[in-house]
């Protein structure tokens, strides 16, 4: 780069930058000397850049070498400022639309294969009759075989109306399969599922708040008020990481009188500074409602939790929610490059602002911190229930979170699991209804006969902590005294562990099912199969059942007591059972 390019960049950027400048004083926020360190960086860098490209012994790649320089600089903010370079903006625009071009699959990396791990119902690949399990060789006359998953993702994603010509290994079939697939735009749906459970409890399992989440909602719900006579309402966003505020304020309008603030804004801009209100007639105000939430409920999630719980209108069931109280922007730059931008913090109607993770400060390590108990304060739901910001959304009643056990999670990780269920859909043309398909005995029994010549080591928790056990004895010079009894202790846990497939039955069961009823059901299949299992959702019908408790709750009966803090003592469902 010149020394005449490198001017012409400074000058340029210090027009945009006056502009910048002048914005900020229309809006009243003081920047002195930004403008000058602002500058004096950017000429640094283009000198940086200039002397690297000139005098560093190889030859550089300047794109790179900002790349990594732009997300080094980004991360040193928070985890939700990233820049999007132009071939990934179509990933990001996904994530707002729920809709891309391509042949509806979901695939996985699975050794030096990427493999099918399940096609949408009614997508093309399914339409060309693509089944999970299938591991792609050659895509459009290339090979596909040690590509990365991001790699043959980007191959198969295309706009529709293209073709993409893919070369298929299947198992049990010695020939390959050729496949001609025409993209079309996937539509992924925010509700995959709704239907009624028992005694006039309906449930609707929200997984995104995508474009057009409120009107699928809207339309979800009247459906059920139409063709039953609902005595409650459970809304599931387990797992939802969330998306679209404004979606989340038109649900939330569906149950609470117009006009009412659901949620604000405040960022440093004074135009991001929002209150939104409903502005809709409501649908229901008068339906029992139960709201399910876990760790993973984050974002647009907590609003909708957030402000229904702050405004009495439902029951919070499951546990402590993820705490994303940050609102992001995307902005154009240049060369069809995007920003993904943290602009503002959001505000819940009781005035509380749930962002559990400080990143204005860095702590010595170079981390970012929790927001302090010392920092947590109290505020009042509409009815004067206390409720507390800086931790995401406290449920009213805690649920046990269902933990996963070693061995399940080993099966799953490796791909067993999987491995089984493509070999199960291969020899059973049909089974039966999601709601009635079980794992019987004699499937699982032929599971643990697959299982035989397969290996998959795992450490249990006792393992780890017999390790650092161990680890510990040598520094303080107890280990010879000690080492016998540590090595029967081992040996103790290698014989318990060979009973761990009969330990954790019940949970290998359940992952066996969900594999098993994808490949037939997809999606809405594994939702309907998971309902009669899922202690949570038990939980929210027996809330849902007992008015007088549902009442007693959202009155503040059972509340917190006043010392209490986010994660301290919460009320559990079954305490005065």
């Amino acid at each position: 780069m010149t020394r005449l390019k490198v001017f012409i960049l400074i000058v340029l950027t210090g027009i945009s930058f006056s502009v910048f400048a002048q914005e900020k004083a229309q809006s009243g926020e003081n920047t002195p000397g930004i403008g000058f360190e602002l500058l004096k960086n950017l000429d640094i860098y283009s000198s940086l850049i200039k002397e690297l490209s000139t005098d560093y012994v190889d030859v550089i790649n300047p794109g790179q070498l900002t790349q990594t320089g732009i997300d080094a600089m980004l991360e040193s903010l928070d985890p939700y400022t990233n820049f999007i370079p132009e071939n990934q903006v179509e990933d990001y625009r996904f994530i707002t639309t729920g809709q891309y071009g391509g042949i509806g699959a979901l695939i996985h990396q699975q050794g030096k294969y990427v493999v099918i791990s399940e096609p949408y119902e009614g997508s093309p690949a399914q339409k060309a009759g693509l089944k999970a399990g299938d591991k792609i060789i050659r895509i459009n006359g290339q090979a596909a075989i040690n590509k990365t998953y991001d790699e043959v993702s980007t191959v198969l994603k295309g706009q529709a109306g293209t073709q993409v010509n893919l070369v298929i290994e299947r198992k049990n079939l010695s020939d390959t399969l050729i496949k001609t697939i025409v993209r079309e735009n996937i539509k992924i749906d925010n509700v995959p599922y709704a239907g009624t459970l028992t005694d006039g409890i309906a449930y609707i399992k929200l997984t995104g708040f995508t474009q057009n989440a409120s009107r699928e909602f809207r339309q979800s719900f009247i459906t059920l008020k139409e063709n039953n006579k609902l005595k409650g309402l459970i809304i599931d966003i387990r797992g939802n990481g969330g998306g679209l505020l404004n979606e989340a304020v038109d649900i939330a309008n569906l149950f609470v009188e117009k006009g009412l603030e659901i949620v604000s804004t405040k960022g440093q801009k004074a135009d991001k500074n929002q209150v939104h209100y409903t502005s809709s007639a409501p649908l229901d105000l008068e339906i029992p409602i139960v709201i399910l939430v876990d760790s993973q409920s984050a974002s647009a999630s907590e609003i909708l939790a957030g402000s229904i719980q702050d405004l009495d209108r439902g029951v919070v069931l499951g546990q402590r929610t993820f705490g994303k109280g940050l609102v992001q922007n995307v902005v154009p730059l240049s060369y069809n490059a995007q920003m993904k931008i943290t602009v503002a913090k959001y505000y819940i109607p009781s005035g509380r602002c749930i962002q559990a993770i400080d990143y204005s400060h860095k702590n010595k390590q170079g981390s970012f911190d929790k927001i302090p108990d010392s920092l947590i304060r109290e505020f009042k739901t509409k009815h004067g229930r206390k409720v507390y910001d800086g931790g995401g959304i406290s449920p009213d009643v805690k649920a046990s979170e269902r933990k996963i056990s070693n061995i399940a999670l080993a099966l799953y990780n490796k791909f067993l699991i999987f491995d089984y269920g493509t070999l199960f859909e291969r020899s059973h043309p049909a089974i039966l209804p999601p709601d009635q398909f079980e794992i019987t005995d004699s499937i699982y029994s032929d599971f643990l006969n697959f299982l035989k010549d397969k290996e998959f080591k795992y450490i249990t928790r006792s393992e780890i902590a017999l390790e650092k056990l161990r680890k510990e004895a040598k520094k303080e010079k107890y280990y010879d005294a000690i080492k016998g009894e540590l090595d029967l202790l081992q040996t103790s846990m290698d014989n318990d562990k060979k009973g761990d497939l009969n330990k954790y039955r019940d949970q290998v069961h359940e992952l066996l099912k969900m594999d098993i009823l994808a490949r037939y059901y997809f999606q809405k299949g594994k939702i309907i199969g998971s309902l009669k299992t899922d202690p949570v959702l038990n939980d929210a019908v027996g809330v849902l059942k007992d008015t007088e408790k549902y009442a007693g709750i959202l009155a503040g009966k059972y509340s917190q007591p006043d010392n209490s803090l986010p994660g301290s003592v919460e009320e559990e469902l079954h305490s005065n059972d």
